[in-house]
């Protein structure tokens, strides 16, 4: 046994560093993120996540899953749900049902009661959502996907060389979106699923090499499992369904096999129906119904591109490691798993892209295909065994180092709120790109596009500059007058008059209203009038302290005895304190 271990461990050295490394990045990335380093205490069972979660306590710790007593004190101490109670819906029938399926809770069962016993231990509330339990979700989060990346190595030997194999999990899980959704938002379904992609690689490899009722049970559970985690992984079926069916030759092959062993695909089913069950039995227990329905919207025959190619949040824009994802599916067609990854991975980036609510909430890029990347593993792999032969292995691996530097550049942005998200664009992104330091004008991106670029290839003047503070309160809905001024003469000479800014420049103190408010300024001639407003919740700005915003505002061509007038509104209630304002007239040189 010892020699064989040896063995291992010399003929996959460096998929083996591959993993540790992985492992230093996981479990260093959910350290910073937490209160270990930050001072910020751990809260992973928050929105989406709470949904997926509130089984647990619900079941062990209240007995109530249908009237949800317990949640109203526990969200009023712990703040999970965001504000108002989504995560739950009343039914006909006067009880509440959970809008999210329970495959996930089962998955973190084992977690969860660690951090039971933990609490119970260590004298904590054993309330389901003080510390002991948040890290038990936290870090199990982590631990589960490790465990299932030492069995993809397996998988991916199968096929691939060593070197291979490293760089392809170094890619899938450090140069991608993965690393958030694992070890940062690991609350989610994302890292729970994941090891459920590499199980089904894994037993239906296994049953194709040695059938047997075993590994047929096995992959119809673990779809079982998956389905009721999210539904829209039943969709794995189609990995063992057209697995061993590359050619005509092996697809004779596979069919013929499946007719030797008919009782297989029935043990399969059955095992999968398990899987489905506590699903359905929680649904006749909180509805009187084996089904029901939880409301989702899907747009099939008018897919969003913009899931994939989008400036809010687009796949190939924010994690570009992906292309080499899709590169692969066009060297696959020779291996085993080639027809049956490229059916699966397609069809599944066209359910992602075609659900309703397409930005999939706050994000980083596309969180919704995370899930599934073992299953990308293989044409990565294989691409970068096809291009680790050419020359272009020269221009590839560099690339696949600056693609490292840049994802964990912006986990980083992502998570100090800068890398907004939900509301990113494109000039927004052109100016935090692998900035470290972004300013208040840059931060104006979020809500205006317009820009002047270089100010050096502009005369400027000055048109307003003051130190007065200003006392502002305001109701929900309300809106101050802060400065009015004429802005035009003087700047209406010769051919500049279509080529004329505003920058505006304010220091603000905000207590109240601090979310739901803006800066807003509206320059209005006769009865034409045009307004720019940016938000006073910027990614690096803070509640009660003094923050500087700035923003430009383009002159319409043809104003001349024009008035600015700048004002803070807003949705909420709002009490504040407005300092230094500086308006400043650019206009472009002769």
């Amino acid at each position: 046994m010892l020699n064989s271990l040896r063995s291992y461990i010399t003929s996959n050295k460096l998929s083996i560093t591959a993993f540790v490394i992985i492992a230093f990045f996981f479990i260093r990335t959910r350290f910073v993120y937490s209160e270990m380093h930050y001072g910020w205490p751990l809260k992973v069972t928050t929105y989406d996540a709470l949904g997926y979660y509130m089984y647990l306590p619900a079941v062990f710790i209240y007995h109530d899953v249908k009237e949800l007593k317990w949640f109203a004190g526990i969200d009023e101490k712990y703040t999970v749900s965001g504000g108002w109670v989504y995560q739950a819906n009343r039914y006909k029938n006067g009880n509440y049902v959970f809008k999210y399926l329970g495959g996930v809770a089962i998955l973190q069962l084992p977690f969860f009661f660690a951090g039971h016993i933990a609490a119970l231990a260590g004298g904590y509330e054993a309330d389901g959502f003080s510390m002991p339990y948040q890290y038990a979700i936290g870090f199990g989060a982590v631990f589960w996907c490790l465990l299932s990346i030492v069995l993809l190595i397996n998988i991916l030997r199968r096929w691939f060389s060593d070197h291979v194999t490293a760089i392809t999990l170094i890619l899938l899980t450090i140069a991608s979106n993965l690393i958030q959704y694992i070890a940062v938002d690991g609350g989610q379904s994302h890292a729970w699923i994941f090891p459920l992609y590499v199980f089904v690689l894994y037993t239906t490899l296994q049953w194709h090499i040695r059938p047997s009722m075993a590994w047929a049970a096995a992959t119809g559970l673990i779809i079982g499992l998956a389905t009721i985690s999210r539904p829209t992984e039943a969709i794995m079926l189609f990995i063992p369904l057209f697995w061993n069916t590359h050619t005509k030759e092996a697809a004779k092959l596979k069919w013929a096999l499946l007719k030797e062993n008919k009782s297989h695909i029935l043990v399969a089913a059955l095992a999968g129906l398990a899987g489905v069950l506590p699903q359905l039995i929680y649904w006749k227990i909180a509805t009187g119904s084996f089904v029901y329905d939880v409301g989702s919207k899907w747009d099939f025959l008018t897919p969003h591109l913009r899931v994939l190619t989008g400036w809010e949040k687009g796949w190939f824009v924010y994690t570009p490691v992906t292309l080499f994802f899709v590169a692969g599916f066009f060297v696959i067609k020779k291996f085993p798993f080639g027809k049956s990854v490229l059916v699966f991975c397609l069809l599944n980036i066209y359910i992602i892209i075609s659900w309703h609510d397409w930005r999939y909430g706050g994000s980083y890029s596309a969180r919704a295909l995370t899930q599934s990347y073992p299953v990308f593993a293989l044409p990565l792999a294989a691409f970068i065994d096809r291009i680790s032969r050419m020359k272009w292995r020269y221009l590839f691996y560099p690339a696949a180092v600056y693609l490292l530097v840049v994802n964990l550049f912006q986990i980083r942005q992502c998570n100090n709120t800068v890398l907004h998200f939900s509301d990113m664009n494109r000039k927004y992104y052109s100016r935090i790109y692998l900035n470290p330091d972004p300013d208040p004008l840059d931060m104006s991106l979020l809500d205006t596009d317009e820009w002047i670029g270089n100010e050096s290839r502009y005369k400027t003047v000055m048109l307003m500059e003051s130190s007065r503070e200003l006392q502002v309160e305001l109701p929900a809905d309300g809106e101050q007058l802060i400065e009015s001024l004429t802005v035009c003469p003087g700047f209406t000479s010769g051919n500049v008059q279509n080529d004329r800014w505003l920058k505006i420049e304010v220091n603000a103190l905000i207590h109240r209203g601090f979310y739901e408010s803006w800066l807003k300024a509206r320059i209005i001639e006769g009865d034409s009038a045009r307004e720019v407003r940016i938000r006073l919740f910027s990614p690096i700005s803070h509640a009660n302290e003094w923050n500087d915003y700035a923003f430009y505002m383009k002159i319409p061509g043809g104003f001349r005895d024009c008035r600015l007038d700048l004002s803070i509104a807003t949705k909420d209630n709002f009490t504040g304190t407005v300092g230094k304002r500086r308006i400043t007239g650019l206009y472009r040189k002769e």
